[in-house]
């Protein structure tokens, strides 16, 4: 048995290295993936209606997904439209609405990812959900571990047929981005598990900071975790003055809010967004900008496709 202690005190298995996939949910897959591929989604396959075949909460699952598969850059982005039935996809629709509803690390063997539960069970996490996707090279299998009550997000892990997927792509994600109310119960939470702490800092109002246009003066508290690629960030928001963090919290609750995407003209990746119906939803800036270790950022009005929102990203390196 391996004690809460020792799981603290390690380092993570290097799998957790790079994320393989991530599992969006939508309530309607049609207009999401038309969206998405126009915002950079590529590789795209549509499976079409699906059976979902494995265990929920120890007990078979139930219910059909229209399923579609595609890339980000190297991350694979595995959407399913639930259609019914007993399952977790259902149960995080309906807390939820629309949004990723889990981080998936690629296994190199069933043994494998069978240790890997067995060491978070040994840390009392239990599997949320088992299931078996068939594709053209053979059965795809996902183990959901029941974290997002007390981790904000369900950690997940696969084993793809002959291995593990290969990246078709440079990266193209630099962060994945959570909203929630308090950092340390999340930071400890994890800890416990055998992931780094969560360090914090504090992000001081900005003249320059705008909301749907206006000025905005908004301070918060920022985590990081930057032991896997895309890192993580963790941005933990006042109710007021209004910020699209706050509204992201009450229209979906503690999650997922945004994926960060560098870009080397924002000013031209705004414009291309905006043609495309998206309108900046908040900006601002870090450092002095212009110089090094500075940069501009845009969030963009795509929560409406799938419940997650892009933030363009430029930095002056």
């Amino acid at each position: 048995m391996i004690s809460v202690a020792s799981l603290a005190s390690a380092a993570p298995p290097d799998f957790y290295k790079r994320i393989g996939h991530i599992v969006w949910l939508v309530h309607d897959i049609g207009g999401p993936l038309h969206a998405w591929s126009s915002l950079g989604l590529s590789d795209v396959h549509d499976f079409g209606r699906i059976a979902l075949k494995g265990e929920y909460r120890g007990r078979p699952m139930t219910g059909q997904a229209h399923m579609a598969w595609g890339h980000l850059g190297s991350l694979a982005v595995d959407m399913l439209e639930p259609q019914g039935g007993h399952n977790a996809f259902d149960v995080f629709l309906s807390k939820h609405g629309d949004g990723i509803f889990s981080i998936v690390y690629e296994m190199a063997s069933q043994d494998e990812m069978a240790r890997e539960v067995e060491r978070l069970g040994s840390a009392g996490v239990q599997v949320l959900q088992r299931m078996q996707v068939d594709t053209d090279h053979g059965p795809a299998l996902f183990t959901f571990l029941d974290t997002e009550p007390k981790g904000k997000y369900v950690l997940g892990l696969v084993r793809w047929p002959g291995g593990a997927a290969p990246a078709v792509a440079p990266a193209l994600v630099s962060h994945i981005a959570f909203v929630i109310r308090e950092a340390k119960p999340v930071s400890d939470y994890w800890q416990q598990i055998g992931f780094p702490a969560m360090p914090v800092a504090h992000a001081s109002p900005r003249e320059d900071s705008r909301y749907h246009g206006m000025p905005l003066l908004l301070a918060f508290d920022v985590g990081w975790h930057k032991y896997t690629q895309p890192t993580f960030e963790w941005i933990i928001p006042p109710g007021e003055p209004a910020n699209c963090y706050a509204d992201f919290l009450k229209a979906h609750g503690e999650g997922i809010h945004h994926l960060g995407l560098p870009v080397d003209d924002l000013d031209a990746a705004v414009a291309r967004y905006k043609g495309l119906g998206y309108s900046v939803v908040q900006s601002g800036a870090w450092g002095d900008v212009g110089k090094k270790g500075s940069g501009r950022y845009g969030y963009m009005g795509t929560d409406s496709i799938g419940g997650v929102t892009v933030e363009l990203i430029h930095a002056y390196n």
